[in-house]
């Protein structure tokens, strides 16, 4: 005998999705509290590093890119710059917002991180099954995206 599932209602399954993420948002928090610390920085720290890995940016688009405030990106990427984290570095597109650039010490500190964070992919792979995952990671793309599509709907409407 087959156990059907109740259908759930719109507002049901937004509730559920929203409860959901935010629980799993405090999972992944904890888990990267515990791949961070070892290298002596913690998860905020690992975020605004990990948002300029690759090219400086400026408060703001740090900010954007991780869904929080510009005042707390700043806060952190301040403290970042005086461990010797970050820097710094003139904006050439904007005289006062400068950029934030990761440092050869913030370099080290993610790497630092790598095997253990490497580790916890294998393991929640192995958990899952890539194609699960894969299809996970593109479901949780695709509810981050619809949500700013719904923000900027919300914007314009204003």
């Amino acid at each position: 005998m087959t156990r059907t599932e109740p259908t759930r209602t719109e507002q049901q399954l937004f509730a559920t999705a929203a409860v959901t993420t935010f629980k799993l948002n405090g999972q992944f928090l904890a888990v990267a509290e515990e791949l961070a610390k070892p290298a002596g920085i913690t998860v905020a720290w690992w975020q605004v590093l990990g948002a300029v890995l690759h090219e400086p940016l400026p408060v703001a688009g740090i900010a954007r890119e991780m869904g929080i405030t510009r005042q707390s990106v700043q806060r952190v990427a301040d403290l970042l710059v005086d461990k010797g984290f970050a820097e710094y570095r003139p904006n050439p597109a904007h005289r006062r917002a400068k950029l934030v650039a990761i440092t050869e010490a913030g370099h080290d500190a993610v790497r630092r991180i790598d095997p253990q964070h490497a580790a916890m992919a294998k393991r929640l792979t192995a958990q899952l099954g890539k194609e699960k995952l894969a299809r996970i990671v593109d479901a949780l793309t695709d509810l981050s995206a619809a949500l700013e599509a719904l923000e900027g709907d919300a914007t314009d409407a204003a």
